[in-house]
C-alpha cells in the first residue's frame, strides 16, 4: 500500500527564468501590501514554496500558486541577489481544470479575488465541461455565488462586440391618436 506524499515534502529550488505566471489568477494586491511582502521575504526569507505545475515538452514551470512571491523575487534587486535567482517551488501533476481549481482555493483561503477574472474562470472551467457541482466543490462556491458569476458573464457576452449607450433623454411613447396622425 503506498501513502501519500505532500508535494511540500519535496520543495525544490529552481531559477526564476524558467517560473512562468498562469494566465487566470484573480488574486490582486494592493502596493502597500507588495512593499509589506517584500519587506517579509527580506526579514523572513520564503517561508512558503509557490506551487507550480511542470511542463515537460518546454521545461519550464507554469505558476498554480505564489504569483506575487514569484514576483517579489523578480523585481527586488536585493532578494534576487540574496536568493541568487532560485525561487523554492513545490510541483503537483494536474490538467488545468484542477490547477485553477487548486489557484482559486489557495486565494480564497487567504484573501479577495478580482470579480472580473473570477467571471472568466468561471466561464472558462463551465467551457472546459465542468459542471455546476464540479465548480462549486472544487472552488468553493455556493450556488448563489456561481448563479450571480454565471449572471455576470453572461451579460457581459450579450454586450460583447456590439454598440451600447444609453439615450440622454427617454421619449415618450406615441400615442394611438399621434400614431394615426404620422
Amino acid at each position: 500500500m503506498s501513502t501519500y506524499r505532500s508535494p511540500v515534502y519535496n520543495v525544490k529550488a529552481v531559477p526564476v527564468e524558467k517560473v512562468f505566471a498562469n494566465d487566470y489568477n484573480p488574486n490582486v494586491v494592493a502596493p502597500p501590501e507588495m512593499k509589506l511582502l517584500e519587506l517579509s521575504i527580506w526579514e523572513d526569507g520564503f517561508t512558503m514554496p509557490c506551487v507550480c505545475y511542470y511542463d515537460k515538452e518546454n521545461d519550464k514551470y507554469i505558476l498554480v500558486d505564489g504569483y506575487h512571491r514569484y514576483t517579489v523575487l523578480k523585481t527586488s534587486r536585493r532578494i534576487y541577489e540574496r536568493e541568487k535567482g532560485l525561487l523554492p517551488i513545490v510541483v503537483i501533476d494536474k490538467d488545468l481544470s484542477n490547477r485553477m481549481s487548486s489557484t482559486i482555493r489557495h486565494n480564497r483561503a487567504r484573501g479577495m479575488h478580482n470579480i472580473e477574472l473570477m467571471c472568466h474562470i468561471v466561464a472558462e472551467l463551465d467551457k472546459a465541461g465542468m459542471s455546476d457541482k464540479w465548480i462549486m466543490k472544487n472552488i468553493g462556491m455556493d450556488r448563489d455565488e456561481l448563479l450571480r458569476l454565471k449572471q455576470i458573464s453572461g451579460l457581459a457576452d450579450l454586450f460583447a462586440n456590439r454598440e451600447f449607450s444609453i439615450p440622454e433623454e427617454i421619449i415618450p411613447p406615441i400615442s394611438e391618436l399621434e400614431r394615426k396622425n404620422l
